[in-house]
């Protein structure tokens, strides 16, 4: 006979969340082949590819995963375990790019470094990653805070805690010694960054879903300009090169999220003023640049993994509060990213 499961609500909250996390663990290794952290893979939902995840940790543990070996799942699912980790060591990155790509990395005290994703030792889903201090010469307590491969772009926008952009010469970015200092401002921490063609737009999104779409050409290449005014309390959290026919993925830490389509996001004259509602959430985690066909990975505190079709969610014009992406339990999203499916669509 199976034993009826307790009323957990009197036990503190931290007791609850292990509890739930362990249960979640149990019902993920018992769907696997052999039914435990051992098993065999399962089918990859697509051909082998030279795409990579790479999982980025609080404190910098890393590790890159072939993107065929996570399984596509439907919207809202539960997703799997990714990265191990420790419970204050939650991952905080995540980026899909090929083997003979270069990850553009930015820490909190504005270094940059890059390095070739082929360099990372391969692991599967489930595996601990290793330091990227083998890799980086990071200081003490310096952490990484943004990661994106290259691109053979024109510009490459940089976007800082407290609303401010700046626009560097693409092969000028490329160029730069390891470690070298590219402040978006004097005394601001980058946040997030984006590349760009120049004649496009871009599109600011705060932790409280506040946006502003402006013209790219309209940031100063020397010392670059304010995007956005930042309510008290709010902070810049995501920058995307857009325009009038783009969809941007928006994502709340509830696991909700929303296609926030761009014609429906009046364009300011300029950068610098106040922004509108992009999407209702408590605290949105990121906002992306996405296409038909493509899929969302996203990636969870206690490390549980999702990736299901970016089509599957509703494109909206309007604001609106998103719809289920990721089920959550005692858990909230952390990071995402956007890559090319890599399957047919209609599987």
């Amino acid at each position: 006979m199976t034993p009826q499961r307790p009323d957990l609500s009197q036990l503190p909250e931290a007791v609850r969340a292990y509890i739930e996390y362990l249960e979640d663990a149990l019902t993920d290794a018992q769907s696997e082949p052999s039914g435990g952290r051992g098993a065999a893979a399962a089918e990859p939902s697509e051909a082998p590819t030279t795409q990579m995840v790479v999982t980025i940790t609080r404190t910098g543990t890393i590790k890159r995963t072939p993107r065929h070996l996570y399984g596509r799942q439907r919207r809202g699912g539960m997703g799997v375990f990714d990265i191990e980790s420790n419970e204050d060591d939650p991952p905080t990155l995540i980026a899909v790019g090929d083997l003979q790509e270069r990850l553009i990395l930015f820490t909190d005290r504005s270094r940059f470094f890059s390095l070739r994703i082929s360099e990372l030792p391969e692991a599967p889903v489930r595996a601990r990653g290793e330091m990227s201090q083998r890799w980086l010469p990071l200081q003490p307590d310096e952490k990484l805070v943004v990661a994106l491969p290259e691109q053979n772009a024109a510009y490459f926008y940089l976007l800082s805690d407290r609303g401010w952009v700046r626009r560097v010469v693409g092969s000028q970015l490329l160029r730069l010694a390891p470690g070298s200092v590219l402040e978006a401002r004097p005394g601001h921490r980058p946040v997030s960054a984006c590349w760009g063609t120049g004649d496009r737009d871009l599109l600011i999104v705060s932790k409280a879903g506040q946006g502003i779409r402006f013209e790219e050409r309209l940031v100063p290449i020397q010392g670059g300009c304010l995007g956005i005014r930042l309510d008290g309390g709010d902070e810049a959290l995501s920058i995307a090169n857009v325009n009038e026919a783009s969809g941007v993925f928006v994502l709340g830490d509830d696991g909700k999220g929303t296609i926030r389509q761009m014609a429906g996001v009046r364009a300011n004259k300029s950068p610098g003023a106040g922004g509108k509602t992009i999407m209702k959430a408590d605290r949105v985690v990121d906002a992306r640049t996405v296409a038909a066909g493509e899929d969302v990975f996203v990636i969870s505190q206690l490390a549980k993994l999702i990736r299901f079709a970016a089509d599957e969610v509703p494109p909206k014009e309007g604001v609106v509060q998103g719809v289920n992406c990721m089920s959550l339990r005692a858990d909230e999203a952390m990071a995402f990213t956007v890559s090319d499916a890599g399957i047919p669509l209609e599987e």
